[in-house]
């Protein structure tokens, strides 16, 4: 499996790993949206013998105290492939590019026996207010202490739609 970046031409597949992977178009417009307005900062794709089956997105968000924050979401992975460890080696690669790049956190929405083994953390995460349920609602420093005393608001890019 080789991850990369997405790729110009490679919309159309990651389309497709969205429509598999998710029950409704939401996570599919939040991709499109994202890369069409210019929030999307990183896109990997997970490919193997030419197809891609996996895709991960980084947006980027507005954060009070934080000068280079990211949201995480959405990671899918087509049906075939899940819970092969897919998703978890785009996330963790997701995670080392976006420290290589100078960002200095990253928020997600899932669920915490899940993101926890990435790193990403609800106590982090809870001094920010966000319209989220916080028991779901973490952060992970890529910049040491990027995070201490920082609190406040996140601000959602509208294609998220209303976070």
């Amino acid at each position: 499996m080789n991850i990369h970046r997405e790729k110009p031409g490679d919309e159309a597949a990651i389309h497709e790993v969205k429509r598999l992977a998710f029950e409704t178009d939401d996570e599919t417009n939040l991709v499109d949206a994202s890369r069409r307005d210019g929030y999307l900062r990183i896109s990997l794709v997970a490919e193997e013998d030419g197809k891609i089956v996996g895709h991960v997105l980084f947006s980027g968000v507005s954060v009070d105290g934080v000068s280079k924050p990211l949201a995480l979401a959405p990671v899918a992975v087509v049906p075939g492939r899940q819970s092969e460890g897919v998703g978890s080696a785009m996330i963790k690669a997701g995670i080392k590019t976006c420290a290589a790049e100078g960002f200095d956190a990253i928020f997600v929405l899932g669920e915490p026996g899940y993101y926890s083994r990435f790193g990403f953390s609800t106590e982090k995460a809870n001094t920010f207010d966000t319209p989220y349920p916080k028991e779901y609602f973490m952060a992970l420093e890529l910049a040491e202490e990027t995070l201490e005393g920082a609190s406040g608001s996140i601000e959602y890019p509208p294609p998220f739609g209303g976070g």
